[in-house]
């Protein structure tokens, strides 16, 4: 049996906060996590939308029934078959998007977000795209293995990286966190690290507290 690729046009979608004007000084990329929608994950970023913020939700390009073949329709980036492929076409398309956001919005501050599974999805993309972030958030996910830190250093030069985690997060225990902020210090790769009140999800407050932190 051989395998044979073919590229193909596919119609996907992203959602807006905010109205584009002159007067944005900030556009926040969101990437959601696995089995949400982006018209219902960029509502958790409504406390930030003010007239100088764009707040993007993309989608990711994988929907599925949660409930197997009826009910909720959710989303996802990529699984484990063909992830080399899905990684590919999902760059491609976030490029894309950001493009046509952008446009000839240059001299703005842009924020790559990505929450739980969406945190590896926006890592790839601010690594290996075409746009280059002012700042990448990590909120509930982590850095993924497949792409080396070591070999992309000077990627992590052109951007400022920053971690949240809730200090009840299920899916990080303490003994996770120290480890993975340890690897970060032995490879002398500069980050903040913010820890809040909660599980995981994106709360008010510290994304409140994170906008006024990157608008220093």
């Amino acid at each position: 049996m051989k395998q044979i690729d073919i590229k193909i046009e596919k119609t996907a979608r992203y959602f807006v906060l905010g109205t584009p004007s002159d007067k944005i000084t900030d556009v926040w990329f969101v990437c959601h996590g696995y089995g949400q929608l982006a018209k219902y994950f960029i509502k958790w970023f409504e406390p930030i939308l003010n007239e100088s913020t764009l707040i993007i939700a993309p989608e990711g390009l994988s929907r599925f029934y949660w409930n197997g073949f009826s009910g909720n329709v959710v989303a996802s980036w990529m699984t484990k078959e063909e992830r080399k492929s899905d990684i590919d076409d999902y760059v491609q398309y976030l490029d894309k998007v950001a493009h046509q956001v952008l446009q000839k919005r240059m001299k703005v501050n842009i924020n790559i977000l990505g929450f739980s599974q969406g945190a590896a999805t926006a890592s790839r993309w601010a690594i290996l795209g075409e746009v280059t972030p002012t700042n990448l958030i990590l909120w509930a996910g982590s850095f993924p293995t497949d792409i080396s830190s070591l070999e992309n250093i000077e990627a992590f030069n052109k951007f400022s990286l920053h971690f949240l985690i809730g200090d009840a997060d299920k899916l990080f225990s303490e003994e996770i966190i120290n480890q993975y902020i340890e690897e970060f210090k032995e490879k002398e790769i500069p980050f903040k690290l913010f820890r809040y009140t909660g599980g995981h999800k994106i709360l008010p407050q510290p994304l409140l507290k994170l906008q006024k932190h990157l608008s220093k």
